[in-house]
């Protein structure tokens, strides 16, 4: 997530009940850059989502609140406890509340049961704020406080339904450090030993008294909000602080920001139609560590039969000596065996021996064979990662053949199809990049045919639609040139809308099957 400015989440928990501005709740909206007719109508991976400022983000935490709390009327501050510790499940929470172990369900949210709480009025509530005359009197008592251990008043005091009991001062610091050293908010708990009763966010904010220190620890709620609840996610663009709602729950389908950035809901990466989160972090790690340079060392090396150093043949012959200083071996590099006895008749290295090297020939031709297939997918994703990386130069060559247009005698509306086929091409190039990461795991059958036909499709007509955009542009071509782009940025959409309608087909009737590797 990007760097947030965190006195945008300042929120009054007092005033949490304020109604909404109309126009603050968007509406729900399901379409993106270039994207609105990726997916089919109808799929079960069609989804809606609705874009939240930091504002809204409150007031949404503060509904779900609301609503619980309607049924359970307990402490504003408890419910919200209780709701992330469901990751703010209303329903599951309810059935838990109602059908299931209550006591269970707030040891698990580090509460005490409403039912076992001390009645005495230092420790529940705040001191100062009691009326009654029993309450003057006992402000009167001296408590001593279990960090500094000096003598105060009631009025001095604070304690949780726990029963330990800490002066102001020491509470203000140990919650200053909590949040601004640690980053805690969510998970603030009693800072007795052992104890870990969360104190809630009305004893915080009463208790804090820097207001530096309230926004940070206000920040950490709402981000808290977002981390645990499974239908919002933060936009990834930096310098953005909104969140993105889902209205059901997203597999892998790209969103859009209303700041303008894309991005896969379930992993916060960049676009990867159409291949899954699970197989694109496999492929990535499998691209960044040294698993396919073990499989070069087994196609193209062998180990000393004597020390198991391995090693590489340097030279024509085959008669091999071990580098390792303390082993020396001499070997033959065909067989493997002692070198000495092959200038003798009766030894036959140059015979066949099926059952001795059978294993050792099945192993090296697996890994030969695995190598080979992972380099084909390899060079392709990263020949359109390459290209990917080049948008910028791409988009400033365009615009310059803008203002040639421009100066050619076209308005700024009528070259606006070179700005569109750019977008286009981008898109076809980052679905292609994925396409053979999606192919490097999918095991072959009848669809995994149609699919290559759809990916070679879309790759002929991206190559086509790349070339008509680095044509020289000249004076007696540019309507021709005008109408080519035209015609081939539409092709390049209809084609990716072609393919993955097919892998989404694929997805909603469990015909595609995939490779562990």
């Amino acid at each position: 997530m990007a760097e947030i400015e965190e006195e945008d989440f300042m929120y009054d928990y007092e005033e949490s009940d304020d109604e909404e501005d109309e126009d603050e709740e968007g509406d729900f909206v399901s379409d993106g850059l270039l994207r609105e007719d990726s997916v089919p109508s109808g799929s079960k991976l069609k989804a809606e989502w609705q874009t939240l400022s930091p504002d809204q983000l409150s007031k949404k935490m503060f509904e779900i609140v609301d609503d619980v709390n309607a049924v359970f009327q307990l402490p504003t501050p408890h419910v919200r406890i209780l709701l992330t510790a469901c990751k703010w499940d209303k329903e599951k929470l309810m059935e838990r509340y109602y059908a299931g172990d209550q006591e269970a369900l707030f040891r698990e949210a580090h509460l005490i049961h409403p039912k076992k709480r001390n009645p005495n009025p230092v420790i529940v509530v705040r001191a100062q704020s009691t009326s009654t005359c029993g309450a003057a009197a006992s402000s009167k008592q001296e408590y001593i406080c279990d960090i500094c251990m000096m003598s105060y008043s009631t009025d001095h005091m604070m304690g949780l339904e726990c029963g330990h009991l800490f002066c102001r001062p020491c509470w203000n610091n140990y919650l200053t450090v909590m949040v601004m050293s640690q980053g805690r908010a969510q998970t603030l708990s009693c800072p007795a030993t052992s104890c870990d009763i969360v104190v809630d966010e009305a004893t915080v904010l009463e208790l804090l008294t820097d207001g530096e220190v309230r926004k940070k620890y206000q920040y950490l709620i709402t981000n808290s909000f977002v981390q645990d609840h499974p239908l919002l996610k933060w936009c990834p663009s930096p310098g953005c602080c909104n969140a993105l709602l889902a209205s059901n729950n997203v597999e892998h389908e790209p969103v859009s920001c209303s700041c303008g950035h894309s991005f896969c809901f379930k992993c916060s990466r960049d676009p990867h139609e159409p291949i899954l989160c699970t197989y694109l972090s496999k492929w990535l790690k499998k691209c960044d560590d040294d698993s396919e340079t073990s499989n070069w060392i087994h196609v193209n090396t062998k180990e000393c039969p004597k020390c198991s150093a391995t090693i590489e043949k340097n030279g024509g012959c085959n008669h091999m000596i071990c580098c390792n200083n303390s082993c020396k071996a001499e070997f033959c590099w065909v067989c493997l065996g002692p070198w000495e006895p092959h200038g003798t008749s009766w030894y036959n290295c140059n015979r066949y021996n099926e059952s001795d090297a059978k294993s050792a020939r099945d192993a090296q031709m697996g890994s030969r064979a695995a190598l080979e297939r992972y380099l084909f997918y390899c060079n392709r994703y990263m020949n359109h990662l390459r290209s990917s990386k080049m948008e910028a130069k791409l988009y400033e060559m365009v615009h310059e053949k803008m203002k040639e247009l421009q100066q050619l005698g076209m308005s700024w509306v009528e070259i606006q199809f070179m700005k569109k086929a750019v977008d286009v091409l981008c898109l076809c190039r980052q679905t292609l990049m994925y396409t053979y990461v999606f192919a490097y795991y999918l095991k072959k059958n009848n669809h995994m045919l149609i699919f290559e036909d759809n990916q070679s499709d879309l790759e002929i007509a991206t190559e086509l639609l790349s070339e008509y955009l680095e044509r020289e542009i000249t004076s007696v071509s540019l309507d021709q040139l005008k109408i080519q782009v035209q015609d081939k940025s539409k092709y390049c959409e209809a084609r990716r809308k072609v393919l993955l309608e097919h892998v989404y087909e694929g997805y909603d009737q469990d015909f595609w099957d995939f490779t562990e590797l």
